[in-house]
C-alpha cells in the first residue's frame, strides 16, 4: 500500500513541476510584453506620459532612466535571458517609483494610484524568486550545458 502511494507521488510530481514551468514561463512573457509597453510610455508611444505624446526628457532622472530600465527590462524578462537579475531590477524599479512617486500622495495604493507600481514590483520580485519558468533562454542555456 505505502509503496504504491509512493509511485503515485512520484508520477504525480514530473507533471506538476512541468505544468508550473509551462504557467510560470508563459506568464513572464505576458507580464514582460504588458510591461514593455509601460516602459515605451516614457518615450512618447501609446500616448505618452501625459496621454498626449508627451515623452520624458532625455537623460533626466529618474524618468528616463526608468523607461530604459524599464524596456530593457522587459525585453531581457521576454525572451527569458538573464531573467533573475532582470526582474531583481524591476522589481527595484517598479518599488523606487511606488515610494517617491505614488506614496507620497497617499498611504495605500488605491489612495495613491500606485497599485500598478506596486502590483509589478511584487510580480517581478515572484520572478526572480522562482526564475524564468519553460520557454526561456535561461532555461535553454542551462540544458545544453
Amino acid at each position: 500500500m505505502t509503496a504504491t502511494i509512493a509511485r503515485e507521488t512520484q508520477s504525480a510530481t514530473p507533471a506538476k513541476t512541468q505544468v508550473t514551468g509551462i504557467v510560470v514561463g508563459a506568464s513572464r512573457i505576458v507580464i514582460s510584453f504588458l510591461f514593455g509597453f509601460h516602459g515605451l510610455q516614457g518615450f512618447g508611444f501609446f500616448g505618452g506620459i501625459d496621454g498626449q505624446g508627451g515623452s520624458v526628457p532625455f537623460g533626466s532622472f529618474p524618468g528616463w532612466w526608468g523607461s530604459v530600465f524599464e524596456l530593457a527590462g522587459a525585453l531581457l524578462l521576454l525572451v527569458g535571458l538573464a531573467s533573475r537579475p532582470a526582474a531583481i531590477l524591476l522589481s527595484g524599479v517598479m518599488a523606487y517609483a511606488y515610494f517617491t512617486v505614488h506614496a507620497p500622495m497617499g498611504l495605500l495604493p488605491l489612495q495613491n494610484m500606485g497599485e500598478p507600481a506596486a502590483v509589478y514590483s511584487w510580480i517581478f520580485l515572484l520572478f526572480a524568486a522562482v526564475g524564468p519558468g519553460r520557454f526561456a533562454l535561461d532555461t535553454l542555456i542551462k540544458r545544453r550545458r
